[in-house]
């Protein structure tokens, strides 16, 4: 089984890793003028990336640190992980996000975390667009996942919260909202909201055939 987690808006409560480095970086006011022109359609995926790039060029490992250590993440994150690799599966975090604040997770225990590759702070080099994810390399980074494990789209399921999940959610059936939009909960095969992944995964594992049930006093999954 591989279980698929999305970042922004999902395990990071209500917020995003831009967002997050903003706040530190003392770059609010742009970062939330960029995403408005995202949101309008000015800016795609690789443009949003390319003016994020140019905004932080002073950033320090230091201030993406302090970023994350901040940040309102879901609680529950290492004792999800470790149930998931108890029980012999997989999990991986797939974000559009900088890797440079994405890959702090993995000591969490997440076994993969695959993000936009941004040259490492400060920034010192070009950024490669080629590099910078899209909402459709979701849908091929687990179809690269699923042919490396031997897993089918069956063993597979993900957790999001937005427009960008969902390619993913309508490539798969096991699918779980999380905190999430309209859109994407119209998309979900199951729904949760509250501040727990531990919850969150409680309802992903009614999906699972054969798999143990949710913990007494599991939150009630929202078809």
């Amino acid at each position: 089984m591989l279980h698929v987690f999305d970042m922004d808006g999902t395990l990071l409560h209500g917020t995003t890793a831009g967002l997050e480095i903003a706040r530190r970086s003392g770059t609010l006011a742009e970062l939330v003028a960029l995403e408005g022109r995202f949101a309008a359609g000015e800016l795609d995926t690789r443009g949003f990336a390319a003016a994020i790039h140019a905004l932080w060029t002073g950033l320090t490992p230091a201030v993406v640190a302090a970023a994350f250590a901040g940040a309102p993440w879901l609680s529950g994150i290492p004792e999800v992980c470790a149930d998931i690799r108890r029980r012999g599966e997989r999990s991986v975090v797939i974000t559009m996000s900088p890797d440079f604040f994405a890959r702090l997770l993995l000591p969490l225990g997440f076994d993969e975390v695959v993000a936009s590759r941004f040259p490492e702070p400060p920034f010192a080099a070009p950024l490669d667009p080629a590099h910078i994810l899209t909402p459709r390399d979701k849908v091929r980074v687990v179809g690269e996942l699923r042919a490396r494990h031997g897993l089918s789209a069956e063993q597979c399921v993900a957790y999001g919260d937005s427009r960008s999940d969902a390619p993913l959610f309508r490539s798969l059936r096991h699918t779980v909202a999380v905190n999430a939009d309209e859109h994407l909960a119209g998309l979900a095969a199951l729904s949760y909201r509250g501040p727990s992944l531990t919850e969150a995964y409680a309802v992903a594992r009614t999906l699972l055939p054969g798999r143990d049930a949710p913990a007494a006093g599991a939150p009630r999954a929202h078809p």
